[in-house]
């Protein structure tokens, strides 16, 4: 079984950096694509990055690129997300979550499963 757990949020200013991480409780881990997710208040979960299985895809949004970098350490059971100069549009709660079916590059939450609960980034001017 898996239980995914996110950690790593808080509060900064613009231009800072923040590292999320997503733990993996259960086992078989390296089976599955994960995805990190964000959902900010009024809007919808949007897609934010991915890792393949082997860590070696990892396709963006748009509105991240070049400034988030995804992550994973299978042996850890840990996906980062590193997150540089922030802005307040990326203020949100952050949720990451394995991928159940399609493919890597996949942008559809609804191919997404066993969520985290989230964690809160806040980025202030």
């Amino acid at each position: 079984q898996v239980h995914l757990v996110e950690s790593g949020g808080g509060s900064v200013q613009v231009a800072g950096s923040l590292k999320l991480s997503c733990r993996n409780s259960g086992d078989r881990w390296n089976q599955w694509n994960i995805g990190w997710f964000r959902q900010a208040p009024g809007k919808e979960r949007e897609f934010v990055a991915a890792v393949s299985r082997s860590g070696s895809i990892t396709p963006y949004a748009d509105a991240v690129k070049g400034r988030f970098t995804i992550t994973r350490e299978n042996a850890e059971n840990t996906v980062y997300l590193q997150m540089n100069n922030l802005g307040p549009e990326d203020t949100a709660v952050y949720y990451c979550a394995l991928q159940l079916k399609g493919s890597i590059g996949s942008k559809s939450p609804d191919d997404f499963g066993s969520w985290g609960q989230g964690t809160q980034v806040t980025v202030s001017s």
